[in-house]
């Protein structure tokens, strides 16, 4: 699990509901090769770690939003997701911003139960 790069909380407990808080592909405090999907791939993993961290999984996921930085990611950013998640589709936004923190082209956050 990486280090949050601001003054917040990776992940908050609240009832029966997890909130992880965006999650750019960052490994080591930097961002990872490998474009849109070497970024989502990594962090996927820390969005994992961090649910996993709290008993939960990527199964228990309930909502995510995208943040892209360049919509023509799209295509690439779905099939990442899509390996990662499997067969599971939690409700998902897809969004294109100016610009995530460290220069990342993607960002994920998520909202899921806890077990």
């Amino acid at each position: 699990m990486s280090k949050p790069v601001g003054p917040y909380t990776p992940i908050v407990r609240a009832g029966d509901l997890l909130f992880a808080s965006g999650q750019v592909g960052i490994s080591d405090g930097a961002l990872v090769e490998g474009g849109t999907v070497g970024q989502l791939e990594q962090a996927m993993a820390n969005l994992k770690g961090l649910l996993e961290g709290e008993g939960s999984s990527l199964d228990q996921v309930i909502k995510t939003t995208v943040f892209l930085v360049d919509m023509d990611d799209y295509a690439d950013m779905n099939t990442t997701y899509v390996a990662a998640f499997g067969d599971h589709r939690p409700a998902r936004s897809a969004v294109a911003v100016a610009a995530l923190p460290l220069g990342a082209r993607v960002e994920i956050e998520a909202i899921a139960h806890a077990q």
